[in-house]
């Protein structure tokens, strides 16, 4: 009897993957707006019951799928602080994962499906940001440990991580999301990187 409930369980996922699955190509074939559950649902091969028994929105479901995608690209591994090894190694290691996510073209879509969401309704795209901050980003929890560590002086992470990110996504997302600009080659890549990584260390590094 003790394998029904790990069987359970094991449907249960794969429900909630196929949910995700159905979710991302609606969501990128038609636009945030026509996408219902109904048509989730129905990609899905589940009930309407279903879907919303693992997410009770279609709000809900959509920040999953953004933490989704992130959790694939990065397989699922999150980049600790080591106090061992030098900030600038692990800043660019958390950076090359970042770009990972950018040069997905999924994520990219979905990215395109959001801002086009909230430019029509801007508390929608409130309600967006709000749901994908519930977990706090990666880069922000390293820079979190490095200052509590002594080794960075910054009382407010999340800006600096903000200010960080801002000098990739100006090369590596807002060009390809607003002018359809290719992703960086490797090359463009590594030079963005290492630049913005030294900008942030020159004054944030203690």
């Amino acid at each position: 009897m003790p394998s029904f409930p790990a069987t359970s369980q094991r449907l249960t996922d794969r429900k909630r993957s196929a949910i995700i699955e159905a979710a991302i190509d609606e969501f990128r074939l038609s636009g945030y707006e026509t996408t219902s559950m109904d048509r989730i649902a129905a990609r899905a091969g589940v009930s309407k019951r279903t879907v919303y028994n693992h997410f009770p929105s279609k709000e809900v479901l959509f920040a999953e799928i953004l933490h989704h995608l992130w959790q694939a690209i990065s397989g699922g591994e999150e980049l600790a602080y080591r106090a061992d090894r030098p900030l600038r190694d692990q800043l660019l290691e958390l950076i090359a994962q970042k770009f990972r996510l950018l040069n997905d073209e999924a994520f990219v879509s979905l990215a395109r499906v959001a801002i086009a969401a909230g430019i029509h309704s801007p508390e929608r795209a409130h309600d967006m940001v709000a749901r994908m901050s519930e977990r706090e980003e990666g880069l922000t929890v390293w820079i979190r440990a490095a200052a509590a560590a002594g080794r960075l002086k910054t009382n407010d992470p999340v800006f600096a991580s903000h200010q960080l990110q801002g000098l990739i996504k100006g090369f590596a997302f807002w060009p390809q999301i607003t002018l359809a600009q290719p992703p960086l080659d490797a090359a463009a890549q590594k030079q963005v990187a290492e630049t913005a990584v030294d900008m942030f260390l020159a004054y944030y590094a203690l």
